[in-house]
């Protein structure tokens, strides 16, 4: 007989492949491919397609098994946080209940660990207390330069719950950002095809972004920025190809014109909306006290 495991609650319509990389082994998908077709993976003593998705306490069954780790995937080594850093995290929170969290993230911390930056908000938040017996999950993320509301899951159902209202467009965000220059218009629409490349692959796709100008003066303008898509690095790259590069970004900038490149990135996610089970949700997170100093130095209004 091998070896049984329970599935829990939280893992609940997970993909059979995906519980197994997270609860046993994260192998290549070809080694569960085939020991699924050999019969050494059942769940309920049944054969079952990788992509089947588990309910609570079926019984997923590994016969014995010679586990190969997955050697393509990057390592990736967890940040341990100071106490210092997890006693100041109780100053991040907006909301807290026994479902999810809503922070309004300091810039200059990524949300995740990476390659080039270890220190993460979810590393961090996952030592706090209200983060006792349970997990941050990653809904979606802002950019480590830039400040404001993010929403975590605390349990895999809400995870899920969040990733289809966003998929669906159901969730709202508004940014506050600093451009430089004065728009023609005090609001419109930004439509654009924006590029990426996956290796060698060259790919399109479409962004849309609402705004508003809430105050401005011959060099800089305050906007107010809902983003209908949610394209990596959007906004940003969306304000250069329109001649408004956000103040303060290092990377999507008019090299020529833009002398302010070493200020603080003056984007904000300021506000997120969206309702469960017909209650509403609606959270504000203030500027960083940078900010508004940058605000009043520009010469902009400070709300």
């Amino acid at each position: 007989m091998g070896k049984i495991f329970f599935v829990k609650q939280d893992f609940i319509n997970t993909r059979l492949d995906r519980w197994f990389k997270k609860n046993v082994s994260d192998v290549p998908q070809s080694f569960i491919e085939k020991n699924i077709r050999k019969g050494n993976i059942k769940v309920n003593k049944k054969r079952r397609k990788s992509s089947y998705k588990l309910q609570y306490n079926d019984q997923v069954i590994i016969f014995d098994l010679k586990i190969i780790p997955n050697k393509n995937k990057k390592k990736t080594t967890k940040y341990l946080p100071s106490k210092k850093e997890i006693f100041l995290s109780s100053n991040f929170f907006v909301e807290d209940n026994e479902n999810f969290v809503v922070i309004n993230k300091p810039p200059g911390i990524a949300v995740q660990s990476g390659t080039k930056s270890r220190k993460n908000i979810l590393d961090i938040l996952s030592k706090s207390k209200e983060f006792n017996n349970t997990m941050p999950y990653a809904v979606h993320r802002i950019d480590k330069e830039t400040s404001g509301i993010l929403l975590v899951a605390k349990n895999r159902k809400y995870a899920q719950l969040f990733t289809s209202l966003f998929r669906i467009r159901k969730i709202h965000k508004t940014y506050l950002g600093v451009v430089l220059g004065e728009l023609q218009q005090k609001s419109g629409t930004l439509t654009d095809i924006l590029i990426h490349f996956e290796g060698k692959k060259e790919i399109q796709t479409k962004a849309i972004t609402h705004y508003k100008v809430m105050d401005s003066n011959k060099n800089y303008s305050l906007l107010r920025l809902n983003p209908e898509t949610g394209r990596k690095h959007q906004l940003r790259k969306q304000l250069l190809i329109h001649g408004h590069p956000i103040l303060g970004d290092s990377k999507y900038r008019i090299k020529d014109k833009d002398k302010n490149k070493k200020d603080f990135l003056m984007l904000h996610s300021y506000k997120i909306n969206f309702s469960i089970q017909e209650r509403k949700y609606n959270f504000i997170a203030e500027p960083p006290l940078t900010f508004s100093k940058v605000l009043k130095e520009k010469y902009l209004r400070i709300f």
